[in-house]
């Protein structure tokens, strides 16, 4: 009867030896679970950033594009105020043509209307 007992004992003592295994197993496969969970949960969010990453990306390229337009529209407008310029810079010179050639005349005039009569 002491050999059954002990076997008993033996058979209890694998039994706990096992069912602590078993719960320790379980807890490292639980905490294992949370943890790729948590990891999941963590990629989700980088890929949502990555996402609105991506928008702002998207939205500087639009801008960028339309500073590129408008500065094409600005070069265009730098040429033509070019243009202008070297038009007011002609014009300018050949006023003082005039403005010389007017003051010749009126010293002729002038000259004319003091020298007396003979």
């Amino acid at each position: 009867m002491g050999e059954a007992k002990e076997r008993d004992e033996l058979g209890e003592s694998i039994n706990d030896l096992f069912t602590s295994v078993f719960t320790m197993i379980k807890g490292e496969l639980q905490g294992t679970n949370n943890l790729l969970d948590l990891l999941e949960k963590m990629n989700l969010k980088v890929a949502e950033e990555y996402n609105d990453l991506g928008d702002v990306a998207s939205g500087l390229r639009v801008f960028v594009e339309q500073l590129k337009s408008k500065s094409g529209n600005f070069d265009e407008y730098v040429q033509q105020i070019d243009a202008i310029e070297r038009q007011v810079t002609e014009f300018e010179a050949v006023i003082s043509m005039l403005d010389k050639h007017v003051s010749m005349l009126e010293s002729k005039v002038q000259s004319v209307y003091q020298t007396p009569p003979p």
